[in-house]
Formats: C-alpha cells, sequence, structure tokens
C-alpha cells in the first residue's frame, strides 16, 4: 500500500513538473484602454491606463486617454452625448440647457491629465519633432480641449483656438505619413465644421490645409472609419451625428448598429437605437 502511495504521489509530482507554467496576465494595452473608453466603462478604462503608464512612464498618449475619459464620463453624466442635444445648435449653445452643472472634480483631473499630455509630448517632440505617437497626443489633447470648452463650458468660439491647434498637429502628421489614418478625423471633422461655420465667423478663422469643403470633410471621416485604429470608433460616432444632422437617419442607424454590436457595454448606443428604430417605425 505505501509503494502504491508512493508511486501515486510520484506521479502527480512529475505531473505538476511537466506542467507548462500558467501564462502571464497580458500586458495592459492602449487598444484596451480605447475598447473599455468606447463601452463606456470609464473605471476600467483609468485602471488599464494606470497599469500602462506604470510600464511606460514617459509616453504621452496614455495621459490623452485619459483627458478623453473624464470628458466622455463628464458629457454623459450631463447628457450631452445624447443625439438629441448633438443635433440642435440651440441647445449646445444654451447655458442652461441641463439643471446638472460641472463637476469641479473631474474638471480638475481633465485639466491635470491634459497638462500631463502636453508635458511629455513636447519633451518628446524636442528630442524628435516628427514623433508620430507625440503629434497624434497632441492632437487629441487639443481636440478634448475643444469638446470640453465647447459643450461643457459653452465657449464655441473660444474652443476654435484650440481647435486650430488640434488641426495644425493633425496636418503634421499627415505631412510625414499620408496613411496616418487616425489623423483623417480631426483633419475630416475641422472640414466638416469650418464649412458649418457663418461666414463672418469663418473671415476670422483659418485651418491649416481647410478649406471648408463639408463632403471631403465626410469623406475623411468615412476612412477613418473603415481603415482607422484607436480613433476608428469615434469616427463612426461622428458620421453618426452627422447624419441625424443631415436628415439621414437610416444610414446613422446603420451605425449604430455596428457601434452596439462592436461595444456591447455601451448603453448610449443601445438607447439611441431603439429611440430611431422607434422613429423609424422598425
Amino acid at each position: 500500500m505505501k509503494r502504491l502511495i508512493g508511486l501515486a504521489v510520484g506521479c502527480c509530482a512529475a505531473a505538476l513538473a511537466a506542467s507548462p507554467p500558467p501564462a502571464p496576465a497580458p500586458a495592459p494595452s492602449l487598444d484596451e484602454a480605447f475598447t473599455d473608453l468606447y463601452n463606456f466603462d470609464f473605471p476600467a478604462t483609468h485602471q488599464v491606463l494606470t497599469d500602462y503608464i506604470a510600464l511606460h512612464p514617459e509616453e504621452a498618449m496614455p495621459y490623452a486617454v485619459r483627458a478623453a475619459g473624464y470628458l466622455f464620463f463628464e458629457l454623459d453624466r450631463l447628457g450631452i452625448l445624447e443625439s438629441e442635444f448633438l443635433v440642435d445648435d440651440k441647445r449646445i449653445a444654451n447655458r442652461k440647457v441641463t439643471a446638472l452643472t460641472p463637476d469641479a472634480a473631474i474638471r480638475a483631473r481633465f485639466m491635470k491629465a491634459l497638462d500631463e499630455t502636453q508635458a511629455r509630448a513636447n519633451a518628446t517632440l524636442a528630442r524628435d519633432p516628427n514623433d508620430r505617437a507625440a503629434l497624434l497626443a497632441m492632437v487629441m489633447a487639443q481636440g478634448v480641449t475643444v469638446d470640453y470648452m465647447a459643450f461643457v463650458e459653452k465657449h464655441q468660439f473660444r474652443s476654435l483656438t484650440p481647435a486650430e491647434r488640434s488641426n495644425a498637429y493633425a496636418q503634421r502628421l499627415l505631412r510625414l505619413d499620408p496613411k496616418f489614418y487616425d489623423a483623417y478625423l480631426t483633419a475630416g471633422l475641422s472640414e466638416y465644421m469650418v464649412g458649418s461655420l457663418p461666414f463672418f465667423i469663418r473671415w476670422f478663422v483659418h485651418f491649416d490645409n481647410v478649406d471648408g469643403d463639408k463632403a471631403k470633410g465626410v469623406r475623411s471621416l468615412e476612412l477613418v472609419s473603415r481603415q482607422g485604429h484607436y480613433l476608428k470608433a469615434f469616427a463612426q460616432i461622428l458620421l453618426g451625428i452627422i447624419q441625424l444632422r443631415e436628415k439621414r437617419p437610416r444610414e446613422a442607424r446603420e451605425l449604430l448598429v455596428d457601434l452596439s454590436q462592436k461595444y456591447p457595454g455601451n448603453p448610449l448606443f443601445k438607447k439611441e437605437l431603439r429611440m430611431l428604430n422607434a422613429k423609424l417605425g422598425m
């Protein structure tokens, strides 16, 4: 009996010794952070970014994504991301459109993330003016600044200044690499936005390599929606808003169906799709 027990123990020990060690947990990635962001899982987004920053403390991009996380959390909390708000210019400009007020603590975290982004990106660009990741981080930092100023603080005219800067960084990226598809999002949005401005305002603004051609802007966003990397889903969101503003609800619905399938954790996509289905009698 003792021999049998010893043999069994020996076999188990040998089997355990022969078993491969458990696979290490995958390293945190910016792709994972963006997936959580598009699913509106903001705590998970920030946790992934915290883990990523611990491994890459010198990079600017995770801080830009962190700023985007704070921005979208606040926009969602204030109800600003709903289509009924985004297709109505009067509601966008109205300071009293919601009973809620901006969260000062979120604003402080948002601004800190922007500062961290710009400090690291500027340090990187001082060493290498053509660093693509640093340029994209600056595109994003200026872009989320535009959104916070325009939608949360209601400073639409003043937000044109960071909009110009965001576009300038995007144009730098595209001159370096015409296939850096994420940069076309800002370039395309700038085209559409400038094309939508009243003439007397367009007279006072200048965006690098932007003519105010709304159709060209839409084509650029469609390119990002097909071939973009981090900003592919964001391009789809913007195209959906544009389709609704241009009174093309069926085209907007196609985009929402795709977004809902790719990001099932996002409750806003599902809510907007239900509302659109009801309007279309589907």
